[in-house]
């Protein structure tokens, strides 16, 4: 794998300080000082034209003056100089610069340009830069502190990244006090260039970085972000903690699910979706980076035992996991037994386990054995309560030793502090997580638990078209674009239901009708199965029937002839459908429950869809819960689970459980509609009518607006899953191959296929003698990000358990210029020469192609023959590189006929 292009940006062997100077309390002072006394450990250059030495250095007037290669440039001058001195820089080829300098787009009209000009000037040069407006950045391991704080972090497994200077310093004084490392600190300021995303991808492969921690105020760019964070999150724990939780305004909202849902709502569902955990303190995001970061991230789900020699001490855990939604299960008859024989009579006989106050080491491990082996447990809490009877030293030597056995996390908090110090330093030396709180030890298995459960998202890639009968996506937008023509953005009901239909969703039907003999013409045209909801602007009226709100309008005679088709329909039809569903049906049967399914559009991550209780007291209830589309259906399902009517869909009190499936489907399909309509803002489905054997959509508002991106889902802040890249293909043989974009499960006939290679291809490939993937470049080719790379895999089916076989597959990731991409091809050795690598490639330029990209680019082995060949035939220009040993091959993609 090549070198990141951010790596001179964290490890320089040369910095040039621009501003430095011997002036006291300055800014440039401070950073070259910092420098200097923490022994960075390449070169350094001050740059000050009013100077000819710094700190005992020989001080430069200009970069350009500086004869050796300079890899970070740090600017620390007034804000109008640092345009002018960022294209200096470039013309010295330095590829990375921290601007410190504040007085940019955080001051107003005139910061704000002066900021676009200096991004003008750095993408002029290719030159990528943290700041303005920060506190710099620190990477311990190499000595280097390029801030002005006056604290000097710890080598350690810990990155931060933060867009506030000032929290930056004030968790660096925090954490030197209690010790703790880091393998980067980062402060981002105004980020109109280097940002969280592409921080986050480089800390994704730093090998001295085993979590990441993140302070963010706000987000720029959702796609970049969430690339970047899901990037890091397959490779590592990623822990976020976010400002502006409760922000003074609200949104502006024409629909129940606008009213219920606020952006922070939002952050919260798209950190889960990309595998990060979230917290609330600053205590809590150490507390989640040393829990995540040890061996006990292997937790499976998020049912707890708790073991204790103190009743009290159990109950607050077990109060504090019921706020945090950690289940206790229960004891079932063979365990109680099991227990009965171990534990003194009076022992609490229910989770958590009361142990009694004299409980004797044996007796913590007879009890930790019998749980760890219970298949509804995933993890254990052991807690000691130092009363005079206690053993707190000896109980802690044999938790340590069970939890080295126990293939589930088993955690300790020893309460107290001067009876237990020693213990703390037991469990310290042996990697065991211990707490001096119960509520500590609960929220750390909480973070195991999410983290968990977030990955499982993480791996999710749904398409954008589910397998469901295709949807008439060409009517749909024909109905919004007849909207938008006559500039409005809410659509009727009738319209609303019209797109829903056209997405095979189940809606009740309506006939407008203006007067008594209309309305009843109408209905008995139909032999009334669809007619009871009057459509009318002069709707002031609701009357419910069986449950079910029908509306009526204020006209003279209207109501009347209403009730006349229902009495008829009851008595001469009682299998007639009103809103779709049998009057006999609707009218007799308690199993209905209503639910409401919307859409909202965030100003950060765009569509975002909600699932919850409905009805007329949907505001009241406040029962929903959140998902950023593309949804599949695992994804559908735990949205369904976080909600409290969910338990309401099951049976109950002689109710029969609701179609699960059915709801699913809908909560599929409507992912399907904002996927492929970008025009929609706001939604409400409410109520969806469910019961044991169908759905119906009674009631639906759809709010509209018009969009000018013609990029497929450039709306969406997760790209999904790219079905439309699907292709087949036949070799002259007749073997039939199939061609698609890997999927994260994928990652297991990857690594087959790897392994099966022979040497000189695996050499050819990777330029090294590898045996197989790393786990680490596993899942960096297996789960990709499809919005800025593309892996297309060629697969037969094998008969296997497996059922695919990969021939071969083929790479590209696009370049920090956004503008060329990177790419790698490897076929099977008894594939090679019968065109899947072409066809492979053929299809990787017209993905590319599509996306903008201008030229792909390739490092070829001089010896690599037959690859060199296949380059040459696919277009691409052969060129010398620096090493005589590799070519490069460039193909410009607009050369390309689509």
């Amino acid at each position: 794998m090549q070198q990141h292009y951010l790596k001179s940006l964290f490890s320089p062997s040369s910095i040039a300080v621009i501003g430095a100077s011997d002036r006291a309390n300055s800014v440039g002072m401070k950073v070259f000082k910092n420098l200097i006394h923490g022994k960075f450990d390449g070169k350094l250059y001050p740059v000050n034209p009013k100077h000819k030495e710094v700190q005992g250095y020989p001080c430069f007037p200009s970069v350009k003056d500086i004869k050796e290669p300079i890899d970070l440039a740090v600017i620390t001058t007034p804000a109008k100089t640092v345009p002018n001195i960022i294209s200096e820089c470039g013309e010295k080829g330095i590829p990375n610069a921290i601007i410190i300098s504040a007085g940019f787009s955080e001051t107003g009209t005139e910061g704000k340009k002066l900021e676009e000009s200096l991004i003008e000037n750095a993408k002029r040069h290719n030159l990528h830069f943290i700041g303005p407006n920060c506190l710099g950045m620190m990477n311990p391991h190499n000595k280097m502190n390029v801030t002005f704080d006056n604290n000097f972090a710890l080598p350690g497994p810990i990155a931060l990244v933060s867009q506030s200077g000032a929290l930056c310093s004030g968790i660096l004084d925090w954490a030197v006090k209690k010790e703790i490392g880091f393998s980067a600190i980062v402060s981002l300021g105004n980020s109109p260039d280097l940002d969280f995303g592409d921080i986050l991808d480089y800390l994704a492969l730093d090998q001295n970085t085993q979590s990441i921690l993140l302070y963010i105020e706000g987000v720029h760019d959702a796609r970049r972000f969430l690339s970047g964070l899901r990037a890091a999150s397959r490779m590592k724990p990623v822990i976020a903690i976010k400002a502006g939780r409760r922000p003074q305004g609200s949104r502006a909202a024409l629909s129940h699910t606008g009213a219920l849902i606020g952006d922070d709502d939002v952050f919260d569902v798209a950190l889960r979706r990309a595998g990060a955990v979230r917290v609330m303190t600053i205590e809590e995001l150490f507390l989640a980076a040393e829990i995540l970061a040890s061996d006990y991230n292997r937790v499976k789900g998020n049912r707890l035992a708790i073991i204790t020699n103190g009743g009290g001490a159990g109950v607050m855990a077990a109060d504090y996991a019921s706020d945090l939604n950690i289940v206790l299960p229960s004891l079932d008859e063979k365990l109680t037994s099991q227990l009965n024989q171990v534990l003194p009579a009076n022992w609490s006989h229910q989770n958590p386990v009361d142990i009694i106050g004299d409980a004797t080491p044996e007796r913590y491990h007879a009890t930790l054995d019998i749980l760890s082996k219970d298949e509804n447990v995933d993890g254990l809490l052991t807690i000691l309560i130092p009363v005079s009877m206690a053993h707190p030293s000896k109980v802690a030597k044999q938790v340590i030793q069970d939890a080295k056995q126990s293939d589930k996390p088993i955690l300790a908090c020893w309460m107290g502090e001067k009876h237990v110090k020693l213990s703390w330093k037991l469990f310290e030396k042996n990697k065991i997580p211990y707490f001096d709180t119960p509520e500590k030890a609960v929220r750390a298995f909480s973070y195991l638990a999410d983290y968990q459960f977030n990955q499982q998202l993480l791996l999710q890639v749904p398409e954008a078209i589910s397998r469901q009968p295709t949807p008439d996506i060409t009517k749909a937008r024909a109905i919004i674009d007849s909207a938008l023509a006559e500039n409005r953005t809410v659509l009727t009901a009738l319209e609303s239901k019209a797109i829903l239909k056209a997405f095979a969703i189940p809606v009740s039907e309506t006939i407008p009708a203006n007067n008594k003999d209309e309305a009843i013409s109408a209905a008995e045209k139909v032999g009334f199965p669809l007619a009871m909801k009057i459509n009318s602007p002069d709707i002031t009226h609701k009357q419910d029937v069986g449950g079910v709100q029908l509306n009526i309008i204020n006209q003279e005679g209207v109501k009347d002839a209403f009730d006349h088709i229902i009495q008829n329909a009851k008595k001469n039809a009682p299998q007639a459908k009103i809103f779709g569903v049998t009057l006999e049906r609707m009218m007799n049967n308690p199993n209905d429950r209503e639910l409401l399914i919307g859409v909202v559009h965030d100003k950060v991550f765009g569509p975002v869809i909600s699932f919850g209780a409905g009805g007329s007291l949907v505001e009241i209830m406040k029962d929903r819960a959140l998902a950023l589309p593309p949804l599949n259906q695992f994804i559908a399902e735990q949205l369904i689970q976080r909600t409290r009517i969910s338990k309401m869909l099951g049976a109950f009190r002689n109710r029969q459980p609701v179609n699960l499936d059915t709801i699913i489907t809908i909560l599929l399909r409507v992912s399907e509609m904002v996927c492929e309509l970008p025009f929609i803002q706001e939604m409400d489905i409410n109520p969806l009518i469910i019961n044991e054997n169908e759905a119906i959509v009674v009631d639906a508002r759809i709010i509209i607006a018009q969009v000018t991106s013609t990029s497929p889902y450039s709306h969406m802040a997760i790209h999904p899953y790219p079905n439309h890249l699907v292709s087949s293909w036949q070799l002259t043989n007749g073997t039939k191959i199939l061609i698609r974009p890997i999927r994260p499960e994928d990652a297991e006939i990857e690594q087959k296929f790897i392994r099966k290679l022979s040497p000189q291809t695996k050499y050819f490939r990777f330029m090294e003698y590898l045996p197989e993937l790393t786990p680490v470049m596993l899942v960096r080719f297996s789960q990709i990000d499809y919005d800025c790379e593309m892996a297309l895999i060629a697969t037969q089916e094998n008969g296997s358990k497996e059922g695919e076989e990969i021939l071969g597959i083929a790479h590209y990731a696009t370049n920090p210029d956004k503008k060329s991409c990177e790419f790698g091809l490897v076929v099977a050795d008894a594939w090679q020469n019968k065109g899947v690598g072409f066809r492979l490639m053929t299809c990787l330029m017209d993905v590319a192609k599509h996306k903008g990209l201008e030229r792909m680019m390739g490092l070829v082995l001089a010896t690599n023959s037959s690859m060199l060949d296949l380059a040459e035939h696919l277009g691409f220009s052969v060129t010398k590189s620096e090493d005589p040993s590799i070519k490069m091959i460039i193909k410009n993609l607009q050369m390309i006929l689509i």
